[in-house]
């Protein structure tokens, strides 16, 4: 049985999968052809739309990028089950099933930006505030989320970024080696793959216009470990952009919005609180 702590947190958020559903609207992020072509042509891009009721929409738009190691995705506790949390919030949920890179890191980074301009788009209709989106990333998830917030411009740019146990740099030694190869993939020389390494080791990439942050991380993952988002954080800080950090005792990696995650209604109570502080 829950303890009564657990059914009073439930209560007290409002926004639990059993107290709240909101069904969402799945459609083909390229209706055409893609900008950047997949070896895999079965591999398709696609964006799921959870809109909160019109009366309670505050504007905001999150665009969601699970997690997987660029190899897969975790489509459900890093994807669809945030949709009650962000639409009882007033917050728009873009869940994106983003295409693999297969060695094409352009595949990824054009979907997600695809994502962001799509909602912009659409944004009068969706009752979105164009200048109040932001992404949101899983591990391999959060590399893409950080590549765009730090690397993408106009109207491709998040003005936010919530990003949870995310891989963050591309160094040997530190980063999470299958999402380095998957995304990175092979090139001709080592002095090539330094330079690549680099420029997608994002926390070399902050500088006083990346858009705020918050970060959540358990300092015993031993997937993607804890150095990568803070290291991030110290970048954010370094160049005064307003960032929360969060690291958990425990809770390894991948626990997205499951509930046996045993920080999960902290982490739910300090993730709400901080999109109502801006």
């Amino acid at each position: 049985m829950k303890s009564l702590k657990t059914i009073l947190f439930s209560l007290l958020l409002g926004f639990t999968t059993t107290a709240f559903a909101q069904k969402g609207t799945t459609m083909k992020l390229w209706p055409n052809t893609p900008e950047v072509a997949s070896t895999d042509e079965k591999d398709e891009a696609e964006m799921t739309v959870y809109l909160p009721d019109a009366k309670k929409a505050t504007g905001r738009a999150v665009v969601c990028c699970p997690g997987g190691g660029y190899s897969h995705l975790a489509m459900d506790h890093e994807g669809h089950q945030w949709a009650p949390f962000f639409n009882t919030q007033g917050i728009a949920l873009i869940v994106l099933k983003y295409r693999m890179p297969h060695g094409n890191r352009m595949v990824p980074m054009s979907d997600a930006e695809e994502a962001i301009k799509t909602v912009r788009r659409n944004a009068t209709e969706w009752h979105v505030n164009p200048d109040d989106i932001g992404i949101m990333g899983f591990s391999a998830g959060g590399h893409l989320a950080s590549t765009i917030a730090t690397h993408s411009k106009g109207d491709a740019a998040p003005n936010f970024q919530i990003l949870f146990y995310p891989v963050i740099t591309m160094e040997p030694g530190f980063t999470h080696m299958g999402s380095h190869d998957n995304f990175l993939g092979t090139v001709e020389s080592k002095k090539e793959m330094k330079k690549l390494e680099s420029e997608f080791s994002n926390e070399l990439q902050v500088n006083r216009t990346t858009p705020r942050a918050f970060l959540a991380l358990s300092d015993d993952d031993k997937v993607v470990p804890a150095s990568n988002g803070f290291g991030y954080y110290q970048q954010l800080y370094k160049h005064d952009v307003p960032a929360s950090i969060h690291i958990y005792p425990t809770g390894g990696h991948g626990w997205g919005y499951r509930e046996t995650f045993e920080y999960h209604y902290q982490m739910v109570f300090e993730l709400k609180a901080w999109l109502k502080s801006f």
